[in-house]
């Protein structure tokens, strides 16, 4: 069998907010939690608080996985490194093109109203190595392969996958 694998680990850039908001519901459940020894009301809302905080800490800290196998791009979120989610499944054959951000191949789909799902790590760094897919006519997605995985892709589909 000629099958090819190629595995990339990307992450994403916590916004300020996200980590304002961390830090903040933190706060807020020890407050109540100490606050609820003495009016038990607030433990309860303490404990409310700390479940907040347990989310929001999962959703801040974001890595994506991206996982190309034999045609197949499968996309997957890791939540503060311990749990994981499979986010989506792309097939090769369904892209119409694959090129860096900035390309001038994807000048044609400029006008394009396509659904944008951003799976990169968010930073525009220099040079720029987020590329854009546009998949099945419905959807553009922004992804952070590495050369490796580029070229992988470009062996199985010349015409579709650019470099520049």
């Amino acid at each position: 069998m000629n099958e090819t694998y190629v595995e990339w680990l990307v992450k994403k850039k916590t916004p300020a907010y996200l980590a304002f908001l961390k830090i903040l519901t933190i706060m807020l459940a020890v407050c109540f939690i100490v606050v609820g020894f003495v009016f038990l009301p607030a433990l309860l809302i303490g404990v409310i608080m700390a479940v907040a905080a347990y989310f929001v800490y999962l959703n801040s800290d974001l890595e994506y996985e991206y996982l190309y196998v034999d045609k197949e791009l499968t996309i997957d979120k890791v939540m503060a490194k311990s749990r994981r989610k499979r986010v989506a499944t792309f097939e090769l054959d369904k892209m119409e093109i694959v090129a860096p951000i900035k390309s001038w191949h994807l000048d044609n789909y400029k006008n394009r109203s396509d659904k944008e799902v951003d799976y990169s790590s968010g930073v525009e760094n220099q040079p720029d190595r987020r590329f854009i897919f546009f998949y099945d006519g419905q959807k553009k997605i922004i992804f952070e392969p590495n050369a490796e995985m580029i070229k992988a892709m470009q062996m199985v589909a010349p015409r579709k996958v650019f470099k520049d």
